[in-house]
């Protein structure tokens, strides 16, 4: 090869080394101006933004200078103004105070003079007083007192006067609404009339059968009599035998047995016996389904069997001709018609009217009053204290009475005191309506009394000389205690004492 081109290619070489060297040491300083530049642009940037900051910093704290010292102010304002204020509050009571001093004086003065307007007032009332009572010729004390007791008689007759318009209203009232449940309650209501009979007649078919009844040395109709406990009476009466007793059950089973051995014709004392036992069976369920009609028709369920059994008993029972179970059934209507009226228990009531006789029923067996002894048996028998009560109360036996007590007492009266529900004889009713009078005419100044509507009511006359109005008030309720303490009577009675005053002269 040619060294001349070795050499020239190797000076190529080395020149193309050094031109790449000297081409990296241009861009490197080229680079390095670049940084110096930016890094004098950064600083230059930084100085102004931090020229800039201290600038706003500055316009900041004045800002905030002056709005502070534009605060101040205002509080400095704020704190004169309160001050003035204050100032002027003081001054303004310092004015109050100097007024309250001289009104002070004023009054202490316009006290004195008071006092001594007083004394002078006193002493010449003192003066009158003395004259007074050298006029009148009493003391003050004897003055005092007159006065008190006419002011307290004054008084009194006042009272009188407002009790009686009170009583007067309120009676009206109660009256109204009192006539109001017991007519809706009536009209509701509608039974039939059962009389009562303690005799019972049974039909013959002939005369000869009187003779089969009587048998042997009257054999039969002893036998008769000891089984069932009643008399048989066989007079003159054409093809009739008539049965009496008191006890209804008993005289119902000797009509069903001699009814039964008529029938039969066997008539012996053997077949009596076994007759009666029939009989006696035949009303024992009869008494079970009439107690369990009558409990159905009143609306009464969940009763104890032996209250029911109870209750059939009554169908037997009657109270002055008025048949017990019927008005029974009755008053449970007619209770429960008045609860319902008056915002009470029905169901209660309804019970409570059922069974409020049930002691007539047993009352033949056990000593004391029929009230009471029917609460026993109901509270043997059933739980409710309400329903107890109310049999307990309806006579009012017990001293207190509770509204379900009175309902039931109201409705028990309803049923027995209207018309055609009960009788009694002549001869009580006139005992019962001169007793009444009696007791009226026994109290001091009454001048007559007068016993009307069949008992209910009493008009009593007094002498007006001896009777003031005062006194008519007081005499009426004596009246009225002394009646209830001391009469039996069905219902209520109204008492009415009437005082007159007469003023007679003569023309001449």
């Amino acid at each position: 090869m040619d060294p001349t081109l070795i050499i020239a290619a190797v000076a190529g070489v080395a020149l193309g080394g050094l031109s790449a060297a000297l081409l990296v040491i241009v861009l490197r300083s080229q680079r390095i101006r670049d940084a110096e530049k930016h890094a004098a642009d950064l600083f230059l940037e930084a100085r102004t933004k931090h020229k800039e900051a201290l600038l706003e910093a500055k316009e900041e704290a004045i800002k905030i200078k002056s709005q502070a010292e534009a605060e101040i102010r205002e509080r400095h304002a704020d704190l004169n103004r309160q001050a003035r204020r204050i100032a002027q509050r003081e001054e303004n009571l310092d004015r109050k105070l100097e007024a309250l001093e001289r009104r002070d004086r004023g009054l202490a003065v316009k006290e004195k003079e008071a006092d001594e307007l007083r004394a002078q007032l006193e002493e010449l009332r003192q003066k009158q007083i003395q004259q007074l009572e050298l006029i009148s010729g009493m003391s003050s004390a004897e003055a005092k007192e007159l006065l008190i007791k006419a002011m307290e008689d004054e008084a009194r007759e006042d009272a009188s006067r407002r009790l009686r318009e009170i009583e007067a209203e309120l009676k009206q009232e109660a009256d109204e609404r009192a006539r109001e449940i017991i007519v809706q309650a009536i009209q509701r209501c509608a039974t039939d009339v059962v009389s009562e009979s303690t005799v019972s007649v049974v039909p013959l078919p002939s005369d000869g059968m009187k003779g089969r009844l009587i048998g042997r040395e009257g054999r039969n109709i002893r036998a008769l009599e000891n089984a069932t406990g009643v008399d048989l009476i066989i007079d003159d009466t054409p093809e009739a035998v008539t049965i009496s007793s008191f006890d209804p059950v008993r005289r119902e089973i000797a009509h069903i047995a001699l009814e039964k051995l008529i029938i039969d014709g066997r008539i012996h004392p053997a077949r009596i016996e076994e007759m009666v036992e029939k009989a006696r069976s035949e009303v024992e369920e009869k008494i079970q389904s009439e107690g369990e009609q009558a409990v159905y028709q009143a609306g009464v369920p969940g009763l104890h069997p032996e209250l029911i059994k109870l209750l059939g008993r009554l169908k037997y029972r009657f109270s002055y001709g008025q048949n017990v179970l019927l008005h029974s059934i009755e008053v449970a209507h007619l209770a429960g018609m008045m609860a319902s009226e008056l915002g009470a228990k029905v169901d209660v009531a309804k019970k409570a009217g059922l069974l409020h006789d049930i002691g007539k029923a047993v009352d033949h067996q056990v000593e004391g009053p029929h009230a009471q002894i029917g609460a026993d048996l109901v509270r043997q028998w059933d739980r409710s204290e309400e329903v107890v009560g109310a049999v307990a109360e309806h006579h009012g036996e017990t001293g207190s009475m509770s509204v379900m007590g009175f309902i039931i007492s109201a409705a028990d009266a309803i049923s027995g005191s209207r018309p055609g529900a009960r009788r009694e004889s002549l001869e009580q009713y006139l005992k019962r309506l001169e007793a009444l009078e009696s007791l009226a005419n026994s109290f001091p100044g009454v001048e007559k009394s007068y016993a009307i509507q069949a008992g209910r009511e009493i008009r009593i006359m007094v002498k007006p000389a001896e009777i003031d109005d005062l006194e008519a008030l007081r005499l009426v309720r004596d009246i009225v205690k002394k009646i209830e303490e001391t009469l039996e009577y069905p219902g209520q009675i109204k008492v009415t004492v009437i005082r007159e005053t007469r003023a007679v002269d003569t023309a001449k």
